[in-house]
């Protein structure tokens, strides 16, 4: 454990260091040269892979979704629903890590199309309650080919997928912990 921890602060040091420099007072940041920087390049930013990835990722999503009458983000909710119906509002954006506010009115739009239905709680008229429609679970017969349409876009095999959808599911976590 101590070797991995030693190890892992090494390759961070080395990650953060500008390659080649020396930072003392009698050199200036301004003097650095383009090649030094390597670590400020834009291909070199985990935060821009991730970005960019998620951004072709629902660019594909996008025909698939498109026939189901579904957006992205209106995916994301149905299938948290699917997992488990009768969830609040406030159950499905902390699912999706998203703030309730910015959900409802993705959720009156599910509404709006017949796919969920949306009732106060008797207990505390401050919740509502979401439940799927017939609609709402036949539409979840109707999107069961879109995961294995990601797969096959992805080039991926299922193993490799699961091993990275694993390692981002870490780096989650560690972000989450590391605020």
């Amino acid at each position: 454990m101590i070797r991995r921890v030693a190890q892992r602060n090494t390759e961070l040091n080395s990650f953060h260091r500008v390659r080649g420099s020396d930072m003392s007072a009698d050199k200036s940041p301004l003097h650095l040269q383009a090649a030094d920087c390597d670590s400020l390049l834009l291909d070199n930013q985990l935060c821009f892979a991730l970005y960019s990835t998620s951004l072709m990722m629902t660019k594909v999503y996008k025909p698939l979704l498109q026939a189901l009458g579904l957006t992205y983000p209106q995916y994301l909710a149905m299938m948290v629903l699917w997992e488990q119906d009768g969830l609040t509002v406030g159950d499905v954006s902390t699912r999706l890590l998203t703030d309730p506010g910015s959900l409802t009115p993705l959720l009156k739009r599910l509404e709006g199309e017949g796919f969920i239905s949306r009732t106060r709680s008797k207990e505390d008229e401050r919740v509502v309650l979401l439940h799927l429609t017939e609609q709402g679970r036949a539409l979840q017969h109707k999107a069961l080919s879109v995961p294995g349409c990601i797969l096959s876009s992805s080039g991926l095999t299922m193993d490799t997928l699961r091993e990275l959808q694993a390692r981002l599911l870490d780096l989650r976590g560690h972000l989450q912990q590391s605020l």
